[in-house]
């Protein structure tokens, strides 16, 4: 499952690495500075491409933030198809990434990762990571990890 992302930092706007604080999270790759966006951070966010804007979202639900909304912070493929949501009114977004992180193995993405976006009870957006079950190779790769991020054109 993926437990983190990556975008590079020149793809942050400084105003939204400002408004939320982003900075502690910039680590530098072989020479390449990048935003660590990581499901084990006391703040879970996702920068996400919606209504045409790039915007940073809470990712998932915690137990105890919301009643109206699944407490994860992915949802499978199959659900989203099969009207899982539906009883919601949710949004499909792009996750912008350039690494995604299962396992302690980083991997590179080249255009994204899909998710959906839901409201909270107080109508606050929250995104969900849109999972399928893992191809070999990505189950080789990370290990065992029986899921895997649903990326934008592209399968690992």
């Amino acid at each position: 499952m993926l437990a983190g992302m990556a975008l590079a930092l020149s793809e942050l706007p400084v105003e939204l690495m400002v408004q939320h604080g982003l900075e502690r999270r910039v680590c530098d790759r072989g020479g390449e500075r990048e935003v660590q966006f990581l499901f084990a951070d006391a703040d879970r966010l996702l920068p996400v491409w919606r209504n045409g804007r790039l915007q940073i979202l809470r990712w998932g639900n915690r137990r105890g933030e919301s009643a109206h909304l699944p407490c994860t912070a992915w949802t499978q493929l199959d659900t989203v198809q099969n009207g899982g949501w539906s009883d919601r009114a949710i949004e499909s977004v792009v996750v912008p990434a350039t690494m995604g992180l299962d396992k302690g193995v980083w991997y590179r993405i080249r255009q994204g990762i899909r998710g959906l976006v839901a409201l909270d009870e107080r109508d606050r957006p929250r995104v969900y990571v849109i999972c399928e079950p893992s191809s070999h190779y990505y189950q080789v790769m990370t290990r065992g990890g029986s899921w895997m991020p649903v990326l934008i054109d592209e399968r690992i």
